[in-house]
């Protein structure tokens, strides 16, 4: 009790966790964990328990992080064959308390007693042998029994604490022998008094380990308790002996408690200090010239992804591996955290880009790299999933850069888990169409209807054979047939606006419509922004879709899809578990458009990351584009329906963009076909050469996305993403105006060339603005009117004097008031190329009049959309994709020309 205190002292918020898996009622004698003050699990299975499930169960327990030690209480009572070994060498070596694991009793079987549990008789015995005061060493010992639990690991407890020691049985022929030369006798062999007196060495220690039922008329039971050895005779000659009852066992008890609360959770805190994980990190072997991304990924190898949730302390049923490299997370893991504290939470954002963006990605995976791997930081980077047009676009994939990525890359930005196309193998279909509710399975009048065309005359779904739920969940389309054309996620401009309804059949009701990439779709910004499933299929539930000819919404429940969405999304919702070069952890979950959409990761995802690194960790998110959008649409959108509070910001800035808005010419992408510090194109020569008087100039783009981000009362910490061509006195510049402007601090970054050791200042400089004071607000409160709403971001944010809304678009701020919208968040829709609407307007312009020329609403995700300017002016897709490039390579099955 006294060690259990000393520990908490120690390690506030630290409890030692146990756990007693018992099959039917088998009870410890004399145990009690409520009087030392532990958190104990105590486990009864039924008798009718299966080996599978006390294999599952032992499985949840090895893969508790608050649980450090557990027994399974022997024997196994159970109606059904369980096999004892495999039972026993399935709980993990680091909690086997009761030292039966064939790996602990390895290690001790070859003296490695620091570093394995010794059960619990064998170590009592040894303790009751030490208050005897007599040395072991040079001392003959004889052990009677050979039994796993106490003989064979008795045997070599005496020996490593050098003693000579003979082993015998029932069946030692010269037993009475073998006793009498007995320094030390520990008698364990299960046979009532087969010890007699006279065999002992006079002045002996005898340890009886027995406990037997012999006849006894004096007794209201009509028996008594005796040991191995005869008691009575045996006392007389020997120096020390142990009673039965009321020697052995209560000692045994006694270090079961030691062990179960002591012992394993000292051990658990060698290996762990609370709130820290004990995470591997990948030792990252730097070449130059920097290697292609693809290469760097591919001489990466990856750690085991259930290793790495381990690491984080995921429960092994929390997880769901897609492969050895992916998983996804059961959203059962924020239920079980929502008492942890939170982390520190860090959003990264930059200045108006280029066209080939300025390392926001990379310097994300950089930093949680030197946070992780450099610093030892607990920390998770949450960043979306790429969608594959910009993938086979110019823009090229979103895993980050050079020497700072999340892998593998290629799983990374083609499909990863099939959330953006949900994807679904028979039995997973099969079940999502016929669900259990309350434990039964039914079919449906239209299920049934198919069953009877199939030619399956079943109605229970549980009978179904394999080749039946096959032909079930399949319709075996011939793919030349589909008059019912779709879009996956990858370009196709001429699919923009389409006439629709052109049959004969379909009575004149023709009209223009259009198709969207994937990620465009309001249900993945649903997808981002619920925090569980009850929230997601309720906004699921109140997409609008069309409105009646009175005006009134239609919506999605109005259809009755809603639970049909919601099966669909089953799986989606749950984020997906990656890791970097490095090997810190990423959640990577979904992935809305940041002109349309709010360009943010999901909620749930950072709410578990968060819980997951504990009060003193790191969860860095990344925001869509510059900050005027990505980053006011994480605080005005995600942070107000996520409840989260972000801690600091880090802007990412670059020469070449500075000089861009300082008055340099235009950035091409001729030539480029991903944003690479070394990007060789037309436009580098004339941004290779130092002036610091057109960087300076553009520095008034800095100034202002600096200004946007204090504004919502959060530090900034400017990363200077440094380029080869970059000179010293270029980034010195930047690093000084960022200063001037308000950063909290500047800092040189080189994690492309470097990975996270590159970032390190970086990180450290994040480090000391998380602890200064977040005086966190919003823009704006909901309930402004919406043309107010807009006003203030285009004034406050954009640098606008005004806005002008085009009659649609008032026409809609009329119809959203008037259907009970009016009070949504503001998701504006415009160029990421130009804090105004016109994106040849570079650096921070202010004094213009903000057009808006349309405003649609996303009532399930939870905001209105204005969309800013001409339709040209919004980011688009390139007009030459990269397809010509890409190929697979038969041989190797490895994707080339891609990255």
């Amino acid at each position: 009790k006294k060690q259990v205190a000393e520990m908490k002292e120690k390690f506030p918020g630290f409890t030692p966790g146990l756990a007693i898996l018992q099959v039917l009622n088998q009870i410890i004698s004399g145990y009690s964990h409520l009087q030392i003050g532990i958190s104990a699990n105590h486990i009864k299975l039924p008798n009718t328990a299966t080996e599978a499930e006390v294999l599952k169960c032992i499985a949840s327990l090895n893969g508790d992080p608050a649980i450090h030690g557990f027994i399974v209480q022997l024997p196994l009572d159970s109606d059904k064959p369980i096999n004892t070994e495999k039972i026993t060498n399935a709980v993990s070596p680091e909690k086997d308390v009761d030292g039966l694991s064939s790996i602990n009793a390895g290690k001790l079987s070859r003296g490695d007693l620091g570093d394995c549990f010794i059960p619990c008789t064998p170590k009592g015995c040894m303790e009751l042998i030490s208050q005897t005061g007599i040395q072991v060493a040079g001392k003959r010992a004889v052990v009677i029994g050979r039994s796993k639990i106490v003989g064979a690991p008795m045997h070599d407890l005496l020996l490593w604490n050098h003693a000579t020691v003979t082993t015998c049985h029932s069946k030692t022929s010269t037993l009475a022998e073998e006793v009498g030369k007995a320094d030390i006798l520990v008698v364990a062999a299960g046979k009532a008094e087969m010890v007699k007196g006279e065999w002992i060495k006079p002045g002996a220690i005898v340890i009886d380990c027995g406990i037997n039922h012999v006849p006894d008329s004096t007794k209201a039971s009509g028996k008594r308790v005796v040991g191995d050895v005869a008691y009575n005779t045996a006392k007389e000659k020997a120096s020390y002996i142990t009673p039965v009852p009321g020697g052995v066992g209560p000692m045994t008890v006694a270090m079961l408690m030691q062990v179960l609360h002591v012992e394993s959770a000292q051990r658990f805190l060698e290996k762990f200090q609370p709130g820290k994980w004990n995470i591997q990190y990948n030792q990252l072997t730097l070449k130059m010239p920097v290697p292609s991304d693809i290469e760097i990924s591919r001489s990466c190898i990856p750690k085991p992804i259930d290793q790495v949730a381990k690491e984080v302390g995921l429960l092994p049923d929390e997880m769901e591996l897609y492969g050895q490299t992916k998983a996804k997370v059961q959203l059962s893991a924020l239920k079980r955290l929502k008492n942890q504290p939170d982390g520190k939470y860090v959003v990264v954002t930059g200045i108006t880009p280029t066209p080939l963006g300025e390392g926001k990605s990379t310097t994300t995976i950089g930093l949680v790299q030197a946070l992780g791997a450099h610093l030892h930081q607990n920390v998770f980077a949450c960043v979306r999933q790429p969608s594959q047009g910009p993938t086979f676009g110019i823009k090229g994939g979103a895993a980050g850069g050079g020497y700072s990525q999340v892998i593998p890359m290629e799983e990374f930005n083609l499909h990863l888990t099939g959330d953006i196309h949900l994807t679904q193998n028979d039995q997973a279909l099969y079940n999502r169409l016929v669900p259990s509710v309350n434990g039964v399975r039914k079919f449906s009048e239209i299920q049934i209807r198919r069953l009877q065309k199939l030619g399956i005359n079943k109605t229970d779904p549980t009978t179904l054979t394999k080749e039946e739920v096959n032909m079930f969940v399949r319709l075996d389309i011939d793919p030349a047939t589909i008059t019912w054309q779709r879009v996956l996620d990858t370009n196709d401009r001429f699919l923009r606006k389409i006439t629709i309804g052109q049959s004969p059949t379909e009575k004149g009701f023709s009209r223009t419509a259009q198709f969207d990439i994937t990620v465009s779709s309001e249900i993945m910004a649903v997808l981002a922004l619920s925090d569980s499933l009850d929230d997601m299929k309720m906004r699921l539930g109140r997409m609008v879709v069309a409105s009646s000819k009175r005006g009134e919404p239609v919506t999605t429940d109005d259809l009755g899809v809603t639970g049909a969405l919601a099966v669909l999304m089953k799986d989606a919702v749950k984020p997906n578990l990656m890791q970097t070069l490095e090997g810190t952890p990423v959640f990577v979950h979904a992935g809305p458009f940041a002109n349309i959409a709010h360009g943010n990761s999901s909620v749930l995802a950072d709410k578990i990351a968060l819980k997951l690194v504990g009060k003193e960790g790191f969860v860095v998110t990344e925001a869509g584009f510059g900050a005027d959008i990505g980053m006011e649409k994480f605080f005005n959108i995600k942070c107000r329906y996520s409840g989260l509070r972000p801690h600091v910001v880090v802007l990412v800035a670059t020469v070449r963009a500075l000089k861009m808005h300082g008055g340099g010419p235009a950035v091409s992408t001729r030539q480029a076909k991903v944003s690479l510090p070394f990007i060789k194109c037309t436009f580098c020569l004339l941004y290779s050469l130092q002036n610091l008087q057109l960087l300076a100039k553009g520095c008034s783009n800095l100034s202002k996305q600096i200004q946007n981000a204090r504004m919502f009362g959060v530090p900034v910490v400017v990363a200077v993403n440094a380029f080869k061509t970059d000179t010293k006195a270029e980034l010195a510049l930047v690093v000084q105006q960022a200063k001037e402007a308000g950063a909290f601090d500047a800092v040189e970054c080189t994690h492309w060339a470097e990975g996270g050791k590159g970032a390190v200042a970086l990180a450290q400089a994040v480090q000391r603005a998380s602890q200064t004071p977040s005086n966190f607000r919003f823009l704006y409160n909901v309930e402004l009117p919406v043309i107010d709403k807009i006003r203030l971001i285009a004034q406050q944010i954009y640098g606008a004097s005004d806005i002008e809304l085009l009659p649609e678009a008032q026409e809609k701020v009329t119809l959203y008031t008037k259907q009970g919208f009016g009070n949504l968040p503001i998701c504006m829709a415009k160029t990421h190329l130009s804090l105004s609407h016109d994106p040849e307007q570079k650096g921070a312009p202010t004094g213009f009049i903000l057009p808006i020329r349309d405003i649609r609403a996303s009532v399930g995700a939870g905001f209105l959309y204005p969309l800013v300017g001409t339709m040209s002016t919004m980011p688009g897709l390139p007009t030459r994709p990269c397809f010509y490039d890409i190929d697979l390579d038969p041989l190797s099955g490895e994707v080339n020309g891609l990255f």
